[in-house]
């Protein structure tokens, strides 16, 4: 009874830490745009549409077991639905969120099927591929996309009700689509379809084993991993309102993939905290070096590496597992010599050898009759 009482307050504790972390993380955020200048503000609001991107690619590489270094395909064809409709059609902004998320999720349904095939490399192949040619057919479809121009749409303007300049207004809007987003992403993987992508992840095998079809979780991992990247691209028409081949290059899909591992895989936190990296280490990297900003980029994300192997949202869980050890290995000092925590036991003294105990090696002794 009083094991069970302890886990009982154990879990009680932890829901009510997160409870709090919850809240002083919205706390934070909503007051963010009111203290930081227009352009931090604007670098916060980049950071949280990347966070979105990121999220779906840890669907499909942390949580699904695969990899993708196309996501920024996935990321520029939101991104265009969204300035397509604006430019041509002269639709709302809200309005080409659902457009974007739904053709992006059929898009990686379609690319799904690849998946079923391959894996390792030649899956990573296939995907960059698809990141390399997407920005030339771009540029051949300029009645549509403008081409190498690409294409100036209008930003989110603030309503007179709210009383917001426009990046404040932006970084709310975007705010609450990221905030949906992860949780979103958060109840997709504790549901059904969740824990199946986790069995398909570490073994295969078992997974088709216990009735997981493999097909259908693979091809739903790309489609739902390619929704958030799609809706990601959405929000980044929003906030810069200009769109062009050029700015989706392979380069693209890796900083995502590089964001995500350098954050951390299978993490809930390591969407946000890759996103941070993606935004502000590179503009670091400018400040250090002008002439060779990538050379500067590579060696911070190998020092980051080498501090957290498993991304930043393990570096916490390291630094306690550290503490920890370091505090049970160590010793109690009394005076000048140490001494163990628990006092050693007597010596048990050697038990006293019977009487009539026969030497080893003599020869057998004969009773007398």
């Amino acid at each position: 009874m009083s094991t069970i009482t302890a886990a009982l307050g154990t879990d009680r504790a932890r829901r009510l830490r997160a409870a709090l972390t919850v809240l002083l993380a919205a706390g934070v955020a909503v007051g963010a745009p009111f203290y930081f200048a227009p352009f931090q503000v604007f670098q916060l609001t980049m950071v949280l549409l990347y966070a979105v991107a990121l999220a779906g690619l840890n669907l499909l590489v942390g949580f699904g077991g695969q990899i993708s270094l196309g996501h920024g395909a996935f990321f520029a064809a939101g991104a265009y639905t969204a300035a397509v409709m604006l430019d041509r059609y002269d639709t709302g902004h809200l309005a080409t969120l659902p457009v974007a998320a739904v053709g992006c999720f059929l898009l990686g349904l379609g690319f799904g099927v690849p998946a079923l095939r391959l894996r390792g490399l030649y899956l990573a192949l296939v995907t960059l591929a698809f990141a390399v040619f997407l920005p030339p057919l771009l540029k051949r479809l300029e009645p549509v996309t403008g081409g190498s121009m690409g294409l100036t749409v209008d930003k989110l303007q603030p309503p007179a009700w709210s009383g917001l300049a426009e990046d404040q207004w932006t970084y709310f809007v975007v705010l609450a689509v990221t905030a949906v987003a992860l949780l979103l992403a958060r109840n997709l993987l504790r549901s059904r379809v969740g824990r199946a992508l986790l069995a398909v992840r570490d073994n295969e095998s078992a997974a088709e084993v216990m009735g997981v079809r493999l097909s259908l979780h693979k091809t739903l991992a790309f489609a739902w991993s390619a929704m958030f990247a799609g809706v990601s691209g959405c929000v980044y028409t929003w906030v810069i309102g200009f769109v062009s081949p050029d700015s989706f290059s392979f380069v693209l899909s890796i900083t995502l993939l590089a964001g995500l591992v350098v954050g951390g895989l299978a993490s809930l936190y390591g969407p946000l905290l890759g996103a941070a990296f993606v935004m502000y280490v590179p503009s670091v990297a400018q400040d250090i070096s002008e002439a060779a900003p990538g050379v500067v980029f590579g060696l911070l994300i190998i020092a980051v590496m080498f501090v957290a192997p498993t991304g930043l949202a393990g570096l916490a869980g390291r630094v306690r597992g550290a503490a920890g050890r370091l505090t049970r290995t160590t010793t109690p000092v009394v005076g000048d010599r140490e001494c163990d925590a628990e006092p050693s036991a007597p010596p048990t003294p050697a038990e006293p050898a019977p009487v009539d105990a026969q030497p080893v090696g003599a020869p057998p002794r004969m009773e007398k009759e």
